[in-house]
């Protein structure tokens, strides 16, 4: 007798028990859910300026590394095709390293293509000015590189450019 009566008195609250203990439960891991929920929405707010910043850094240095626009600013009357080559390439070394911690903002892609474009410019200055004289006045040196942007069409900074506001227009 002494059993059913224990029985009668433990169910009941065992069953309240476990209401108890599952609705709690499901109460913290909601809180939980949203304190995650506010959490990433605060990041964001934080995060996405920096972000945009950095896009906006890299298209400026993409434009800085323009062959057309960085000849205008770099060339100086007297100089010969070897000091101009010179000066652009430690020009482009400086515009990146100076936009080197944007990549933590950015996707990987998107650093790939930078990097490329900075490359494939360097590779432009390069082979123009293997086919010009040392001496020559760095002008002859500057038709090259020109002839060589109009012959691809773009310069190597406008494709990666183009994917860089691509991939801005994802943000909104």
């Amino acid at each position: 007798m002494d059993i059913i009566e224990m029985i009668k008195y433990s169910v009941p609250a065992l069953i309240v028990f476990f209401t108890a203990f599952f609705m709690m439960r499901y109460y913290m891991q909601k809180e939980a859910r949203e304190r995650k929920v506010d959490l990433v929405i605060r990041n964001q707010q934080t995060i996405t300026p920096l972000r945009l910043q950095a896009y906006e850094r890299l298209a400026l240095f993409l434009e800085r590394i323009n062959p057309e626009s960085m000849l205008m600013r770099v060339n100086q009357p007297g100089m010969n095709s070897q000091q101009l080559q010179s000066q652009l390439l430690a020009t482009i070394r400086a515009e990146f390293e100076h936009n080197l911690s944007q990549q933590i903002y950015i996707t990987p892609q998107a650093w790939e293509v930078v990097k490329n474009a900075k490359n494939n410019t360097i590779k432009l200055i390069n082979t123009s000015a293997d086919k010009v004289k040392p001496n020559a006045p760095a002008m002859e040196l500057n038709r090259h590189i020109l002839e060589k942007v109009i012959e691809t069409e773009a310069a190597p900074s406008q494709a990666a450019l183009e994917f860089l506001k691509k991939e801005v227009s994802t943000f909104f």
